[in-house]
């Protein structure tokens, strides 16, 4: 028995001599350290370089191109101080070329004030003095001129008129300074109308998730396909982003380039009319027509609607937990385009000039009258 146990135990003691001297000890997965090859790291455990997504491709793509072609803007106003001195007020913003000639857009408030100094910095750092060529404070828009040394790349404007919500955008410029940002989002809503201060309003805004922050102001809101859709123009709230941005649709701002070209004077288009959206089960419970429309509330006296002899509400009711005018002119069409959104009415006169006409079909009284309306100007818009 003895002699047994002497054995084992020389037997046992010899195995581990042959182990340790010629085999490394492999230990078990969860005993190895990350990467086992003398990293320290971890890493995924499939094939590098798996490639981006279509979606991550896309984005890379536009930005590149995008990227090259919005600015900085940089203004300094000379204000008057509390004791009757100048004092210089600096201000930041984006913008975006629109041509090989050095012409950008931008909102107006960027460029705000009494003889303002402009510069406008490029991508490649480069620093340009601006002038500015055109500004429409009523659209908050406005076309400033750089002088390049070379040609410059530019972007396409394309077409607001047909956006859909959730529809991806993507928004470059230089919120809080930090040039050259990219965010994307979605369209969240279409013809959002903003008070601004000093009781100024912008219609028929288009409003987005996509990250936009003070900076970010006349950079362009892009469309998928590396067109511009829309101009950042505000966020809602006095701090940063909340995921509740503006953009001005681009379409607006073809309307200024064609009246700056054709040297016309610009001017916001004005009916003079409030209204609220009615359609379906909504119509009907008012004893209107089921496909609706637009719904005239007031008529401002003196205005273009008001000198076709368009009609508001007589009297009120409440309809959920809201009042609702009824007794007024039905808007069912514009220029022979059937009214089928509540923002029909600023997108109609998007399209439009001071003094053009609108034909106007409305339901009064049982049936369907059209009426020719020559447009006004907002009154806070005249000088």
């Amino acid at each position: 028995m003895k002699f047994r146990t002497v054995l084992l135990t020389l037997l046992l003691a010899g195995g581990f001599v042959w182990v340790t001297t010629t085999r490394k000890w492999d230990p078990p997965s969860f005993l190895r350290p990350a990467g086992h090859s003398g990293q320290i790291w971890s890493e995924p455990q499939v094939a590098r370089g798996a490639g981006l997504s279509s979606d991550e491709v896309n984005n890379i793509d536009i930005y590149k191109v995008a990227h090259s072609a919005t600015v900085n803007i940089s203004s300094t106003v000379y204000r008057r101080g509390w004791f009757g001195q100048i004092v210089p007020e600096p201000g930041t913003g984006s913008g975006f070329l629109i041509d090989t000639n050095g012409r950008i857009l931008t909102n107006a408030h960027v460029v705000s004030g009494r003889a303002p100094e402009v510069y406008v910095t490029l991508p490649d750092k480069s620093r340009y003095s601006a002038k500015i060529l055109a500004r429409d404070p009523s659209s908050d828009l406005a076309l400033v001129q750089i002088q390049p040394k070379n040609k410059v790349p530019y972007l396409r404007l394309g077409d607001s008129d047909n956006l859909q919500v959730g529809q991806k955008v993507l928004a470059i410029g230089n919120p809080f300074g930090l040039e050259g940002t990219l965010t994307t989002g979605v369209i969240s809503s279409l013809g959002r109308t903003l008070r601004e201060e000093g009781d100024r309003t912008l219609e028929g805004m288009v409003q987005t998730d996509a990250a936009i922050n003070p900076g970010n102001s006349g950079g362009p809101l892009l469309d998928s396909q590396g067109n511009v859709i829309g101009i950042n123009t505000a966020i809602l709230g006095p701090g940063g982003n909340i995921g509740i941005g503006f953009a001005l649709p681009i379409n607006r701002a073809k309307t200024m380039l064609e009246d700056y070209q054709a040297g016309r004077k610009f001017g916001r288009p004005w009916l003079g009319v409030t209204v609220v959206p009615v359609f379906g089960d909504l119509a009907e419970l008012l004893e209107l027509p089921k496909e609706g429309g637009l719904l005239i509330q007031d008529v401002q006296p003196g205005s273009s609607a008001d000198g076709a002899g368009l009609r508001g509400a007589r009297r009120y009711v409440i309809v959920g937990n809201a009042e609702v005018g009824i007794g007024g002119d039905l808007i069912m069409a514009l220029d022979g385009k059937s009214v089928e959104r509540g923002d029909a009415l600023t997108g109609a006169l998007s399209r439009k000039r001071v003094g053009d006409p609108l034909e106007v079909t409305i339901f009064r009284g049982g049936r369907q009258t059209k009426l020719k309306v020559t447009l006004g100007e907002r009154p806070d818009e005249r000088l």
